[in-house]
């Protein structure tokens, strides 16, 4: 199933997502820092969404008290119902 998260506190405006079984598929953030954005992606593609809530919840951007693996975190727990 596709995803669509409008994030909040950050650079990109919104993740879009796959999900499928709780595995992650194809992310793509709109807008933010391209190429750390599409680094971010390529990590987290084929793995357990648990475990990218793990790895990616409460890290900060500079000033920012969010960030965009943050809000892709975020944006799955909801998906996921949590």
């Amino acid at each position: 199933m596709v995803y669509k998260y409008r994030t909040k506190g950050t650079c990109s405006r919104s993740i879009e997502f796959e999900l499928n079984d709780g595995i992650l598929g194809d992310v793509r953030f709109e807008g933010g820092c391209n190429g750390n954005l599409k680094g971010i992606a390529s990590l987290v593609k084929g793995m357990k969404a648990e475990e990218v809530i793990e790895r990616c919840s409460g890290i900060s951007c500079g000033f920012k008290s969010t960030s965009c693996p943050d809000q892709l975190a975020r944006a799955l727990k909801e998906a996921l119902g949590e």
